[in-house]
């Protein structure tokens, strides 16, 4: 049952370090705007989440099979149901190619292999868990500033703790000024959940540990989060309040946390710049790059049409 489950797994972790791969290289296109990257990072979500998709003629993986039309099967001769088969989910292949191996020392391996995954994946899952209840118990001493937003002297920038009922955190000795822009920030990650989705990409992590483009992706997961959140306060401000915004950033000292949503989580130079470049975009952009978001997740969600 474990290697069949590990199996599914790594199959799903194929297609989701492709995805991945892939909106690596989009982001790097700077006419996209960063809210709409950040959204686009939905798709390795499902992708390493799900292991079933819906099929779809115009689907990324028509395409990748028709250089994958072989897959290499791994089954044993008393049963007529391949074992182990990497390519044959991913690509939806219609022909097999089998080989035979000395299966029974073959299950083995790949049985150790399966145990291997799921001892490093519960230690890393559990050590996630201790240091959010250490992160949670930094801040047990905050002093309540208004509403929801509290002081401390334990964090030295100002951040967003909490899941389902998110706190703004802020260091002593902030300017009026910056301070209220910051409280923008923080509000602006709370609507979105942003604490949220940061520990499910954590914990997609922690699950396919062994697929380094998963960690990668991790990194700019958490940068886009920063710049679209930016965009996302900058539609409310005019062209001056948007360089006081900017030397907010600039003022505030960064801190890096994997369970809070800090004002200073990405580098300041490309947030700077961002700030700086941006400009509002209209209805016509709007609806051209939500109909170019939405074929990327069509396109990347689905399977090869059978």
């Amino acid at each position: 049952m474990l290697s069949e489950l590990f199996y599914i797994l790594v199959n799903m972790s194929i297609i989701g370090g492709l995805v991945s791969s892939i909106l690596l290289c989009l982001r790097r296109v700077k006419k996209i705007p960063k809210s709409f990257v950040y959204l686009m990072w939905v798709v390795p979500f499902i992708r390493l989440i799900f292991p079933v998709a819906m099929t779809n003629q115009y689907s990324l993986m028509n395409l990748v099979s028709k250089f994958t039309t072989k897959t290499v099967v791994v089954y044993e001769t008393t049963k007529s149901l391949p074992q182990l088969a990497f390519t044959n989910s991913v690509m939806a292949a219609k022909e097999y190619f089998p080989i035979r191996y000395k299966t029974n020392l073959l299950e083995g391996v790949f049985h150790v292999i399966s145990f291997v995954w799921i001892i490093v994946a519960t230690a890393a899952i559990f050590t996630t868990v201790l240091l959010y209840v250490f992160t949670k118990a930094e801040i047990k001493e905050a002093v309540l500033y208004k509403d929801n937003i509290y002081r401390s002297n334990r964090i030295s920038s100002p951040a967003l703790f909490g899941i389902f009922h998110p706190k703004i955190i802020l260091p002593f000795g902030l300017n009026e000024t910056d301070l209220n822009y910051v409280i923008l920030h923080e509000k602006a990650h709370a609507v979105r959940h942003d604490n949220l989705w940061r520990c499910i990409a954590v914990l997609i992590c922690c699950v396919h540990w062994f697929n380094p483009v998963c960690w990668i992706s991790l990194k700019y997961v958490f940068e886009d989060m920063e710049l679209s959140c930016d965009h996302k306060v900058l539609q409310k401000l005019n062209r001056e309040e948007a360089k006081a915004y900017a030397y907010a950033v600039l003022n505030v000292a960064s801190q890096t946390n994997l369970f809070v949503s800090a004002f200073g989580g990405a580098k300041t130079k490309i947030r700077m710049e961002n700030i700086l470049s941006y400009r509002k975009l209209t209805l016509f952009s709007s609806i051209a790059f939500t109909a170019f978001v939405i074929a990327i997740i069509i396109v990347l969600t689905t399977n090869a049409a059978l």
